[in-house]
């Protein structure tokens, strides 16, 4: 993207967190003592999060994905300072599940951890600092839910480097997918038409806030 598209979509997903960060708490049934923690901390950081992370709706969309399928093997590229990630580990917290989250930026990082220990999800999270490049085709898996929000233009080699991984009836989403007008260009427009042509994948995107692919795996590579 271009600066001023970056900056364009920053402005939208802070108005988006802002906005639908509040109703999403009240969404979460019979909630525990950590539930009640990461709600509480969610809402206190809901105006500060920044660095392109994700809007709140986003967050709360991969939280269902990973709970209506019992997902608990989860791989996100490209942590920013955690806010999906956190999304993405209270749901595992929930499921039995871990979170491997890759960053390469060492402040991003190193914010996110400290995220993270404070909404009280240290302990479903793997926190990778590392060259998502080079560690990505390294892991072993399996997974079951995979996130990629890093390079665009890396997406395709992101997906190729995990799909032998992911499970059956798993998940690999994507962020920041248009499938047409602004956005659905460059990058993301290529990993988009690539996952689309998958026969063992059936792909649909949701619009509602920064856009988001979500490709279930129907048969094996």
């Amino acid at each position: 993207m271009t600066v001023p598209s970056l900056v364009s979509f920053w402005v939208f997903s802070m108005v988006a967190t802002w906005l639908v960060t509040p109703q999403l708490f009240s969404q979460v049934p019979n909630e525990s003592v950590l539930d009640k923690r990461v709600a509480k901390f969610l809402e206190s950081h809901r105006r500060s999060w920044r660095d392109m992370n994700v809007p709140a709706s986003d967050g709360k969309l991969l939280y269902d994905i990973i709970l209506k399928n019992n997902y608990t093997s989860a791989l996100e590229i490209g942590t920013s300072t955690g806010h999906s990630g956190i999304w993405i580990a209270w749901a595992l917290s929930k499921t039995g599940g871990k979170l491997i989250t890759i960053e390469i930026d060492e402040d991003r990082y190193q914010e996110a951890v400290k995220n993270f220990q404070e909404a009280g999800l240290a302990q479903f999270i793997d926190a990778r600092l590392a060259d998502a490049h080079e560690l990505v085709p390294k892991l072993e898996g399996p997974f079951d839910f995979v996130f990629s929000d890093a390079d665009k233009d890396w997406y395709t080699k992101y997906f190729i480097a995990v799909s032998p991984k992911l499970s059956m009836k798993g998940c690999f989403t994507a962020h920041n997918i248009r499938e047409s007008g602004w956005g659905s260009g460059g990058g993301t427009g290529e990993f988009l038409r690539y996952i689309k042509n998958r026969s063992n994948y059936t792909t649909t995107v949701n619009s509602d806030g920064g856009g988001v692919s979500i490709s279930y795996k129907t048969a094996p590579d």
